[in-house]
């Protein structure tokens, strides 16, 4: 929304202004998601991030099979109990369940900090080539062209080769 607000007032900014200010600020446009889907870092990071969701898979797994396993057990064994052991064994379960959500709830935020962790350095660098190239070929405005990234402008240049370049990639 912030993004969208500071877009809006660079288009009153621009319109506002005399067509010789218009003129003397270029404008242009690169698709951050292509760029940074194109460092190579990214590549490790998404690879780093896949490994620690598969092992919070296989750990949850391994807690709903042992869940499961003593769930069939309890309810197998309940007619040879008493009600004191039952009621007793159904709390296990449920309390089992509970760290069950617990635990998922956890692996869910850890892995969204990471997501974090990994990849603001990688959108910092991208964001520093765009404006490395940007300043070097004189142009005051860039506007993300990512579907969904508010693209105002498709006319201007497209600095996404200019940036993988710098980039090396």
């Amino acid at each position: 929304m912030k993004h969208l607000k500071l877009i809006a007032i660079a288009i009153v900014l621009l319109v506002g202004t005399s067509g010789a200010a218009v003129a003397q600020n270029k404008i242009a446009h690169i698709n951050t998601q292509d760029l940074v889907e194109a460092m190579p870092e990214m590549k490790a990071a998404q690879s780093q991030l896949d490994k620690l969701k598969k092992t919070y898979d296989t750990q949850l797994k391994d807690m709903y099979k042992e869940l499961e396993t003593k769930a069939k057990q309890y309810d197998a064994e309940a007619s040879t109990k008493t009600d004191q052991e039952n009621q007793k064994r159904v709390e296990e379960v449920s309390g089992m369940q509970q760290n069950i959500q617990a635990f998922n709830q956890q692996a869910l935020q850890d892995l969204q900090k990471k997501e974090v962790d990994i990849l603001q350095p990688i959108l910092d660098k991208a964001r520093m080539a765009i404006q490395k190239v940007a300043r070097a070929q004189g142009i005051s405005y860039v506007f993300d062209a990512t579907p969904g990234g508010g693209m105002l402008l498709a006319d201007g240049k497209d600095l996404l080769a200019d940036v993988k370049k710098e980039l090396g990639i």
